[in-house]
């Protein structure tokens, strides 16, 4: 068994296989295991990325059964079995593809070249240190030449980019203050530009009205119902005309499946995502299977694919790991579907929405139940432990010391 992708999807997977009837390789461009959903904590020095990422080696340690190699895969040979990677040619009996996603720039690749993103560990740490340094930045700066680095824009009001909208504005009012005395924090814009009429488009009406009405609060400029349609590293372009001198733009507005190389044009879908049966394998290949965010999979309750949330990803691996085993030993097979359990985000602290099937509500209790759930997810006791008291902390002292500045040295070779 060879799985591409060890994310949320292809972690479960791999966790639920049975050893006794599979040989596991599972392979990587990354040596761990990422937890995206706080992602926009490690960008905004609340957490340290260290507590949100976890070594594969590690949690597969006792695992006898399963290999791990650091590599790339380039393509897909379906005819041989076989797939091509950075690090050489592997056979296997069974190929997962459990790839994901990466950030959609809507055919604009000179945004792409300027904006920052929010899809790996390495991503938040980028944009810690690009916050940071643009502080350290404006100190030696002369009044004129500062207001494009005291405004901040955030492209896109689903969850994260409602997340990070709300942590920086509450480090704006209660953390960097203090680190920079000499700064007028009150030129500070931070600005979130959404398409639509709402944020967190894809939750109630009342998570729509509840999150706009706390982001207003908190001092966050909304700028709905437009789109970004340039960015040169200077000056950022809206559909209505409107422009925005800015060093800082963080793009959070869409994502687009990692497809694979080598598989049929009849498995391509909507969203560059790979067309999927009920069992997750691929439309006309019977030992390639695909789960997670790069599966597009069709089913009367969804015909137009499940949602791209970690949920599906989660159950979408094990019902793979159990089918597999069902396979194996010549047994039916258990088809997908989705039970929405409800959906919910955090706007900062104490404020946060959450959408159940039965019940939606704000606030205190939203954030507390908000913080529960991401705990749970964390892989490890230790982890849970540290981001806890990382919480516990912030919220008593309305401070962290996670700001530091990690760059290359680029003079390394001293005389």
């Amino acid at each position: 068994m060879v799985v591409i992708g060890g994310g949320f999807a292809g972690l479960q997977l791999v966790r639920k296989l049975d050893e006794k009837l599979f040989d596991i390789l599972l392979i990587d461009k990354l040596n761990h295991h990422q937890f995206q959903p706080l992602f926009y904590q490690v960008a905004t020095s609340q957490i340290e990325p260290a507590n949100i990422s976890f070594p594969f080696r590690h949690i597969f340690r006792h695992k006898k059964h399963i290999q791990i190699r650091l590599a790339e895969v380039q393509r897909i040979l379906p005819e041989k079995n076989q797939i091509t990677t950075t690090i050489g040619n592997f056979n296997y009996d069974y190929l997962v593809i459990a790839t994901g996603c990466r950030t959609n720039f809507f055919g604009h690749p000179e945004i792409c070249k300027h904006a920052l993103t929010l899809k790996s560990t390495y991503d938040a740490i980028s944009i810690r240190n690009h916050i940071l340094k643009v502080f350290e930045k404006i100190l030696s700066l002369n009044e004129e030449e500062r207001e494009a680095y005291q405004n901040l824009v955030i492209v896109g009001a689903g969850a994260t980019g409602v997340e990070l909208a709300g942590a920086f504005a509450e480090i704006k009012k209660n953390v960097l203050p203090k680190d920079y005395p000499k700064i007028n924090f009150s030129n500070f814009e931070i600005y979130l530009v959404e398409g639509s009429k709402n944020t967190l488009n894809n939750m109630s009406d009342h998570a729509k009205a509840a999150s706009r009405k706390y982001l207003n609060r908190m001092g966050v400029n909304l700028l709905t119902e437009r789109f970004v349609t340039g960015y040169d590293g200077q000056t950022l372009v809206l559909s209505n005309g409107e422009k925005i001198n800015t060093k800082t733009v963080i793009w959070a507005a869409g994502v687009t499946g990692n497809y694979m190389e080598g598989l049929p044009a009849t498995c391509a879908a909507p969203g560059n995502r790979i067309k999927v049966d009920r069992i997750n394998k691929v439309e006309g290949l019977e030992n390639i299977f695909a789960i997670g965010d790069i599966a597009y999979m069709g089913t009367p309750k969804y015909p137009r694919g499940h949602p791209q949330v970690a949920n599906v990803a989660i159950n979408q691996g094990k019902n793979l790991a159990k089918n597999l085993s069902r396979m194996m030993r010549g047994k039916k097979t258990t088809e997908y579907e989705y039970h929405d359990l409800g959906s919910m985000a955090t706007i900062g602290e104490k404020k946060a929405v959450v959408d159940l099937p039965f019940l939606r509500f704000k606030g205190f209790l939203a954030w507390i139940i908000w913080m529960f759930l991401h705990l749970m997810l964390i892989l490890s006791v230790r982890n849970k432990l540290i981001i806890f008291i990382n919480w516990a902390w912030a919220y008593i002292t309305k401070d962290s010391s996670l700001r530091l500045i990690l760059t290359e040295n680029k003079n390394p070779c001293h005389e």
